[in-house]
């Protein structure tokens, strides 16, 4: 039976998927009603504005400003000149738009807001991608992410090199401490997982969070896919590492709890698989970008 382990976005959210977020940004921004707009520019004017980098960083989500411009008005053409995942200076265009001046000044701020959180969640995990460097570790999300926007945001990660880590509840299990003090612990959250895997004909990875050194051995004899370290020391988290390569387990680890830019190296080096780090969508500061008719 195939094992549902993670479902990472390798390619831009579906259109679908898309749509549902512009359409409610849209309604929420009012657009069909954009009295400054409708009362101040001719209706007939037609004209050009530019997309600009005004700092350095990776951009994403240009795919999403032409389906902002879509749905406001197809006779809007949005020609990007750069790709997603693309690394970006001040100054660089990235996209042109053309069109009646009407629709592309109303659809300017939810294309840039759009844009510029997308950018900016593909360049905080690019640095985060820069500081672990040459090494065999991957860069993994969290569902700390904006609600309704979680596909936007975990395909704005995969923009900046990282990996998606589970999308949602249902994309594999992870025990962590209100599951393990519920259930009893390590050992019998695992059993009742897998005796509830059972009973409904399922077959899904099993991580477990772990906080100790007890409860990190509890979850390696219990031959689980994943263990989470969260918050332990790097010493502890080095020792974890040779304990599961001594026990020849195929147990993957990976490190969380508040890695920071100046330490997810020194983490990165204790032979970790993979780093999860929530504010790469969580905190990620914006990219600033201009949208500027010409």
């Amino acid at each position: 039976m195939h094992i549902t382990e993670e479902r990472t976005l390798l390619m831009q959210p579906a259109t679908a998927t898309i749509l549902a977020a512009v359409r409610a940004a849209l309604a929420e921004d009012h657009a069909a009603d954009d009295v400054s707009t409708r009362w101040s520019v001719p209706a007939a004017l037609r004209v050009e504005a530019t997309m600009i980098a005004k700092q350095a960083g990776r951009v994403a989500g240009l795919s999403v400003v032409q389906s902002v411009y879509g749905e406001v008005d197809a006779a809007v053409v949005v020609r990007p000149a750069v790709t997603d995942g693309d690394a970006v200076v001040p100054g660089q265009l990235l996209a042109t738009i053309s069109g009646p001046a009407r629709s592309i000044i109303t659809g300017e701020r939810v294309a840039l807001n759009f844009a510029q959180r997308m950018s900016g969640i593909a360049t905080c995990t690019a640095a985060f991608m820069a500081a672990i460097g040459g090494r065999d570790v991957r860069l993994l999300d969290t569902r700390k992410t904006a609600p309704g926007l979680r596909a936007l945001d975990k395909y704005a990660v995969t923009c900046g090199g990282g990996t998606n880590h589970r999308l949602d509840l249902a994309a594999m299990v992870l025990l962590k401490e209100n599951h393990l003090a519920a259930a009893g612990g390590v050992r019998s959250a695992v059993r009742r997982v897998r005796d509830g895997m059972a009973a409904e004909g399922q077959q899904l990875a099993i991580e477990v969070e772990v906080t100790t050194l007890a409860e990190a051995r509890d979850a390696l004899d219990c031959d689980v896919e994943w263990m989470l370290l969260d918050n332990m020391s790097t010493e502890d988290m080095t020792l974890v590492v040779k304990e599961r390569d001594a026990s020849g387990s195929a147990c993957r680890l990976e490190a969380s709890g508040t890695i920071s830019l100046n330490t997810v190296a020194d983490i990165a080096a204790t032979g970790v698989d993979a780093v999860s780090v929530g504010a790469v969508t969580h905190s990620a500061p914006a990219l600033d970008i201009s949208l500027l008719v010409i």
